[in-house]
């Protein structure tokens, strides 16, 4: 049974715990490490590994101190590059549709569109055939999915808050045009989910909300109206 816990989730940091009941992974390490090991009330020696989608800070800020830690990095060499990282046994270099396991998980890198060197998005899997997509920080995903079971998708801002935001002088036209191009719209999320099977999705994640271009309870009520499924914004 896949457990999901969102530690942080938003511009100032993300990070997550998933499990399969047999091997925790993290999802992004884009906090304070002494923040990650409090949330987790100091229980981190099982876990062998994260994952990391891209090199911006808020996702990344702590890959070394985890990997002091003795929890082994999973990038793509994008990623590694612009962290400037050199190759030691913690960093684990990864490569779009090529599978890797981790303890008990099977997981499928994949590519994704955002302002980044090489970014990520993962299709994890258990021994049970359960199957959690993760995706952040994309305005699009290319590809279809079978029989997932859980979904952490970005939806981070609405055209219509967008336009508003930019008339209001909230916020400027530069950066409407750079959050249409790199994160993950609510009417992309929707297309998304529509284009992909459902059947035996569990339960929805909306990850990285913005503060200022989203409304959270909207878009868990439109998410929930158009899928039937449980939706949670972190």
């Amino acid at each position: 049974m896949i457990g999901i816990r969102a530690l942080a989730s938003g511009s100032a940091g993300n990070c997550y715990h998933v499990t399969d009941g047999k091997t925790p992974l993290l999802l992004e390490c884009g906090i304070r490490f002494d923040g990650i090991r409090r949330k987790l009330n100091f229980q981190m020696s099982d876990i062998i590994g994260c994952l990391i989608s891209h090199e911006h800070n808020d996702h990344s800020m702590e890959f070394f101190k985890l990997a002091k830690y003795g929890i082994d990095i999973y990038m793509s060499e994008g990623t590694r590059e612009a962290l400037g990282i050199p190759i030691f046994h913690r960093i684990k270099v990864v490569k779009p549709k090529e599978q890797f396991k981790i303890g008990t998980w099977t997981i499928l890198p994949f590519d994704v569109q955002h302002d980044a060197a090489e970014p990520l998005g993962f299709l994890l899997a258990n021994r049970t055939g359960e199957k959690l997509l993760y995706a952040t920080d994309t305005y699009y995903i290319r590809y279809r999915f079978n029989r997932l079971s859980h979904i952490m998708v970005e939806c981070n801002h609405s055209y219509d808050i967008l336009d508003r935001n930019v008339e209001s002088g909230v916020i400027p036209m530069a950066m409407k045009n750079r959050l249409i191009q790199s994160h993950f719209s609510l009417e992309n999320v929707k297309e998304f989910l529509r284009a992909n099977d459902l059947s035996q999705v569990e339960e929805i994640w909306l990850l990285h909300l913005s503060d200022e271009n989203s409304d959270a309870e909207r878009f868990k009520r439109e998410i929930q109206e158009l899928t039937g499924k449980p939706v949670y914004i972190p």
